[in-house]
């Protein structure tokens, strides 16, 4: 079976239960001295190293996670959580720094709200993944340096150098992204040339469109901002003149495969032509003409009640990724992305709503979007 590593951003997330507020925004809710009564909370292990890679675990990859917590109490419940899967190994416990943990605020009918604290993926560089690790290893996916200091400080320089080393080591590689407030040092960083000078040593690059349109096409990120108001950016964005613009641009950079997430209207995959597909390490054993000069767009399936989007993003990379080291086509990865996005939001937390990839082949809805 074909070894994955899943590296990058870990958390502890704490999500207490808020109810409906009718038409109601997240500033009325949260405004000053207003007590918000909730439920239970659910806890949970947060971030891509658990959101994808656990995912992928319960999808049937053979997957090893690597980041890094603190040895403080949050640093305990994270590697019990881990334990339970048999994925704790590869996670660094690191003395005199706290581990990440996010309060996330998640408003039914509201896009989520986060409260974050970075703590040791902070500190998180290129020899914290052991090369002797990535010589057997298929797949190697980082994700989220937008909120790991070391990761976009000096140009992205130690996020270039972790994703060289990788490629060096002969993985295919895959980067994900996250949102950035443009207040802080992350958000002033030039995200820009950071992608230019990064995504050569990419395969798959699977960020939000959001967060890709912020970083390499700020003016028309403004434009979008200006035309949802206080709405959700995705509601807005029409295919044709929004979704495939931007994810032109992002060929034109270099990239090899793009699977865009864009929120409720569904995701967008989007590949190069044969020579580059066939740049990608032969230990995938991808289907050239499977991958190849791709353009599909899949709108998001049908949802009876949304409890929360916490983690869905993540799990459709998942879902997309352990279909395609399974050995199937494009198409039938970005359906099953969609199909386990569509599961995650019917649970607090990343991983309680998720079903298995063959039961989702066979529901009804996603089997006759199969190839």
């Amino acid at each position: 079976m074909k070894k994955v590593i899943v590296s990058g951003h870990i958390c502890i997330d704490i999500t207490p239960e808020i109810s409906a507020q009718g038409d109601k925004t997240l500033g009325d809710i949260l405004m000053p001295g207003k007590l918000l009564q909730t439920g239970a909370a659910t806890i949970s292990t947060g971030g891509v190293v658990a959101n994808t890679g656990l995912a992928m675990k319960k999808f049937g990859a053979n997957v090893s996670l690597m980041g890094k917590v603190g040895c403080d109490e949050f640093g305990d419940m994270i590697i019990n959580i881990l334990k339970k899967y048999d994925a704790d190994a590869g996670i660094i416990r690191a003395e005199n720094e706290a581990t990440s943990y996010s309060v996330v605020l998640a408003v039914p009918g509201i896009d989520r709200m986060f409260l974050h604290c970075p703590g040791a993926n902070d500190t998180f560089t290129a020899s914290d993944v052991p090369e002797e690790a990535l010589q057997d290893a298929a797949l190697f996916h980082f994700g989220y340096p937008p909120i790991m200091k070391k990761m976009y400080q000096d140009g992205g320089s130690e996020l270039i150098k972790l994703m060289q080393k990788v490629k060096d080591a002969g993985c295919a590689t895959s980067l994900d992204m996250t949102a950035v407030d443009p207040s802080t040092e992350a958000g002033r960083a030039d995200w820009k040339t950071i992608i230019t000078n990064v995504i050569p040593y990419i395969d798959f690059f699977v960020p939000s469109i959001e967060e890709l349109c912020f970083m390499i096409d700020r003016k028309r990120f403004e434009g979008w901002q200006q035309r949802a108001g206080s709405g959700d950016i995705t509601e807005i964005l029409d295919l044709e003149n929004d979704i495939k613009p931007l994810a032109e641009k992002c060929m034109a950079m270099g990239c090899k495969v793009l699977l865009l997430k864009c929120g409720s209207k569904g995701m967008y995959l989007k590949t190069s032509g044969e020579n580059a597909i066939k740049k990608i390490s032969p230990r995938l054993e991808l289907n050239i003409n499977d991958w190849a000069d791709k353009d599909i767009f899949m709108p998001a399936l049908k949802i009876e009640k949304i409890v929360s989007a916490t983690g869905a993003g993540d799990t459709s990379i998942a879902a997309f990724e352990t279909a395609m080291l399974n050995g199937e086509p494009a198409q039938n990865c970005l359906v099953l992305a969609v199909a386990t996005g569509a599961c995650c939001v019917t649970a607090y937390d990343a991983l309680s709503g998720l079903k298995p990839l063959e039961e989702l082949k066979e529901r009804s809805d996603i089997k006759c979007l199969l190839i």
